[in-house]
């Protein structure tokens, strides 16, 4: 059955672009007018899933087409997640004409690529060759070429891969900017990565992430590799307007004139996109005045879900991403090196000036995958490294990151919090063996007791039963939730005047939260410092977020 197949086959195809997101976003020369495309078809993508998995297990085509219709529709992000959408609503629309759903033909997958390519091209007013559009286009001609053929289905889909692919390597020469970076089309690339993993689920050749493709694709996939892999251009040197804008608009009227509209935006920027149907639209332009597109189209009905993003800023952070990475790549490999995750711009600034070579965001609320801590050791370009996870709930993601590396040796010190990082990198030492270094940086951490203050989203009870209610301030030590208040700065004197009663530390190290101010972490110095007149007291900012208050006493 058709649906079946759909429902199956697409979240994994959605998870092919998600896993090559990066790579995909990579090739942005334009540079992220609108973000970067991989990340912005990926979650136009994600959407669809969810839509297309809340539907009923009887669903029909028809259903589903609709569900993938609105969810790319209301998840479109930039313009290649809005040509994305329509793309996908056009297929969808296609297969919804298949009479027979339990033998699809190649004349209904040649028809159904027709549709794809016919909404698609209606939604865009100046379609530029060498982009999605272009191997849209080709992957239809190719599917046409097959319509009548002896073929069976599976065989058509792939031989519309290997087109696919091979367009996309084909299109540096249709668009000149492409070939003077030497890289394909960053859209281009995304539709063939989500093709192929689309026909792969359908052929059964993977079940995992890491697609294989058949011997006949893999000479096209060659060709686009080797301009992959060409140095990115970084020299943009700006675009006419500034802004992207994008939003969801609900039409007032049946009679919304949509080529007026559209015409209006053509005078407000360019790459203008309005797509949907009578009332649900989506609508895209880049303008210097984003504020005169949201009035005009207040004017015929309600705006939701607004974007706008500064491209010049989008660019200038791309442009120190490239260089950042060329600057890894360029730099000989070390001997030793160290991760560390966080949350914060002060941590991660405390961290990188102790010796971390790189930090990855995260933390409570916010545990960063396997997969994430796993970047972090490649990119930290070592023969060893040494990883700190600074919270309990990361330490087994990057326990499995370590065991997953095979030309890398691994070492886990079991932080459960970022002081006790800052301790394990203060005795790091040049050449000391690996093995003994682990050892030493695992003993110091022992030595450092840590405190959290924090305000509680739900009832509970402390440690010694005293109740807490949602909204109350909490002192937490070493996972024990040990002083309940109503203030952060008093719970943070009760809880360390706890600690300082239960073992007498020497040195205190406190890090204020984004939302201490320095005037509150300057009056809790001094209040300290009066109380413990030997305490060795180091302020600092750490900017983390939902804790005001985290401090060590060693």
């Amino acid at each position: 059955m058709i649906s079946n197949v759909i429902r199956t086959c697409f979240p994994v195809a959605a998870l092919a672009v998600a896993d090559k997101a990066e790579e995909i976003n990579k090739l942005n020369v334009f540079p992220v007018p609108d973000g970067d495309t991989g990340t912005n078809m990926s979650l136009t993508l994600g959407t669809v899933v969810r839509e297309v998995q809340d539907l009923p297990q009887d669903a029909s085509m028809q259903d589903i087409a609709k569900a993938i219709t609105h969810g790319s529709l209301m998840g479109a992000r930039g313009n290649s997640g809005v040509i994305t959408s329509q793309i996908l609503r056009g297929i969808a629309e296609g297969l919804c004409d298949v009479k027979n759903p339990e033998a699809v033909t190649p004349k209904d997958i040649a028809h159904a690529f027709r549709r794809g390519k016919e909404v698609a091209f209606k939604a865009v007013r100046k379609p530029v060759e060498g982009t999605i559009l272009t191997v849209l286009k080709d992957v239809s001609a190719k599917a046409d070429s097959l319509e009548k053929s002896q073929l069976t289905p599976v065989e058509v889909l792939d031989a519309l891969v290997v087109e696919a692919y091979e367009s996309v390597a084909r299109t540096p020469e249709l668009l000149p900017v492409l070939k003077e970076n030497g890289v394909v089309d960053s859209g281009a690339f995304g539709f063939a990565t989500f093709l192929e993993g689309f026909v792969n689920a359908v052929t059964g050749k993977t079940e995992t992430t890491d697609f294989q493709t058949t011997v006949s694709v893999s000479d096209a996939k060659a060709a686009t590799s080797a301009k992959v892999e060409i140095e990115l251009n970084d020299d943009w040197e700006g675009s006419e307007y500034r802004y992207c804008n994008e939003f969801l608009f609900k039409a007032d009227s049946p009679d919304f004139d949509e080529e007026a509209a559209l015409n209006f935006l053509a005078t407000m920027g360019d790459c203008e996109l309005l797509v949907g149907a009578n009332p649900d639209y989506k609508i895209h332009v880049h303008s210097n005045t984003p504020n005169k597109v949201l009035e005009y189209m207040l004017q015929y009905g309600q705006i939701f879900e607004v974007f706008i993003h500064n491209m010049d800023l989008e660019a200038k952070e791309r442009t120190e991403k490239i260089a950042e990475d060329k600057k890894a790549a360029a730099a000989p490999r070390k001997e030793l090196g160290f991760v560390a995750v966080t949350a914060g711009s002060g941590t991660e600034s405390i961290l990188k000036s102790l010796g971390v070579d790189v930090v990855v965001s995260g933390g409570q609320t916010m545990n960063p995958s396997t997969a994430d801590i796993l970047a972090a050791i490649e990119e930290a370009n070592a023969d060893q490294v040494i990883v700190m996870p600074n919270n309990s709930n990361i330490r087994m993601a990057a326990e499995a990151a370590a065991s997953a590396c095979e030309d890398v040796k691994v070492a886990v010190i079991p932080t459960k919090s970022v002081l006790q990082a800052f301790a394990a990198m203060f005795v790091v030492a040049d050449g000391v063996p690996f093995e003994e270094l682990v050892e030493e940086m695992t003993d110091a951490i022992s030595g450092v007791r840590y405190g959290e203050v924090t305000t509680a989203v739900r009832d509970s009870s402390a440690a010694n039963g005293t109740p807490i209610h949602d909204g109350d301030v909490m002192g937490i030590q070493g996972g024990s939730i040990d002083v309940v208040g109503s203030d952060v700065m008093q719970v943070t004197l009760d809880l360390i005047a706890k600690m300082q009663e239960e073992e007498e530390g020497d040195n205190l190290t406190i890090l204020a939260g984004e939302d201490f101010s320095d005037e509150q972490l300057d009056l809790l110095a001094s209040k300290i410092e009066d109380t413990y007149p030997d305490l060795e007291v180091d302020a600092q900012r750490g900017e983390q977020p939902l804790y005001p208050v985290i401090f060590s006493i060693e």
